[in-house]
């Protein structure tokens, strides 16, 4: 009779649930890659076409993801607001510690809070960016002012999707959300930098170095959080398969979509994919340096970070246009600038990391 117990039992199928919090975390991620798909593609169509209006596919990708992860992250406030109420036990490892909101009449997962409030701001953006077009017609660029506001809600968005991974690092799936959730912020942050076009940088080449800082403090930050080795490698690996990946993707899709609606791709068109070049291809080199040095000051890693991405950020260019390498004075410059601001990366990346690692519940070691 036991061996006939023991014989059925191994011949049962093994029921495997899916872990708790994994869905709508996967939900929020996938949010935030469909709208750095909509970017990559809105990139290339500014580069390759040109103008745009209000509805085009890559800005329907761009509204698309923001409301993906809008919907799921109030889905799961809600959820957690209903469950409160009824004084159910609230998973803390779901988005993490529950906090009031409106006078405590809603109860927010912090990690949910921050994803959907910058849902919510790209929903008030979009309106003015619908705006904007009825006033003007065309965008013949990608900085206009609603487009700022709409890339800052997404960024928020996406910092909201590391939160809510971070707070479940020590489960499988946690490990590999926060490698995609960083890889997807840092490849999403190179749009940022173009910003930095605008101030005085000398002989600095100001989006280099201000590459070499978010691309530092992202990864740092996506290594602290996972606080094992491997950790960096890891965000760099992810990046460099969406870099890969856009690549072939980004002037692709412009090329199909222009056909598709009749528009012609500018004479000078090169096809070479904007966001993708704008990702530092050493960023493998500094996870690995990250790997190597951890036993050192993140302040002191985290410059030589900032210094192989300065020093290669001319070679990149090199191999995809064919430029000149830049003016010594400039070049050493711009150096000297990305190790100090690798420097400061590094320790805010470390910081940040610490605090994301505090979203998690405290172990009960009562019973060690």
């Amino acid at each position: 009779m036991t061996a006939h117990i023991t014989a059925t039992a191994a011949s049962s199928p093994v029921t495997r649930t899916v872990p708790r919090g994994l869905i709508p975390a996967s939900v929020v991620l996938g949010g935030t890659l469909i709208s750095l798909i909509g970017l990559t593609w809105d990139i290339q169509w500014h580069s390759d076409v040109g103008p745009d209006t209000f509805f085009t596919l890559p800005h329907l990708f761009l509204y698309a993801g923001s409301a993906i992860s809008g919907l799921a992250s109030l889905a799961v406030v809600l959820l957690t607001t209903a469950n409160s109420k009824r004084d159910k036990e609230v998973d803390p490892v779901v988005g993490g510690r529950a906090v009031g909101v409106f006078g405590r009449t809603f109860a927010a997962p912090v990690g949910y809070l921050v994803s959907g409030i910058g849902a919510a701001l790209f929903l008030v953006y979009g309106l003015w960016d619908q705006w904007w077009h009825g006033l003007y017609g065309f965008d013949a660029v990608i900085d206009s002012p609603p487009h700022i506001g709409l890339l800052l809600s997404i960024s928020i968005t996406m910092v909201g999707a590391v939160m809510i991974f971070a707070v479940a690092r020590d489960q499988n799936w946690g490990t590999y959300g926060v490698a995609g959730a960083a890889a997807t912020l840092l490849a999403f942050s190179m749009v940022t930098v173009l910003g930095l076009r605008a101030l005085p940088g000398g002989l600095v080449n100001t989006v280099n170095a201000g590459s070499a800082f978010f691309s530092v403090m992202i990864l740092f930050m996506g290594a602290y959080v996972l606080k094992r080795r491997g950790g960096a490698l890891a965000v760099g690996v992810v990046v460099a398969a969406l870099q890969a990946l856009f690549w072939w993707f980004s002037p692709w899709a412009t090329e199909v979509y222009a056909d598709a609606t009749g528009l012609p791709l500018r004479d000078y068109a090169d096809g070479i994919p904007g966001l993708p070049n704008m990702i530092p291809m050493s960023l493998i080199l500094v996870a690995v340096a990250v790997e190597l040095l951890h036993k050192l000051p993140a302040w002191l890693v985290g410059a030589v970070g900032g210094v192989i991405i300065t020093a290669c950020a001319p070679l990149q260019r090199m191999f995809v246009y064919g430029s000149n390498f830049p003016a010594i004075d400039r070049f050493l410059a711009t150096v000297v600038a990305g190790a100090v601001l690798g420097a400061l990366a590094g320790m805010l990346g470390r910081r940040f990391g610490h605090m994301l690692r505090h979203l998690a519940p405290a172990k009960d070691n009562s019973h060690a």
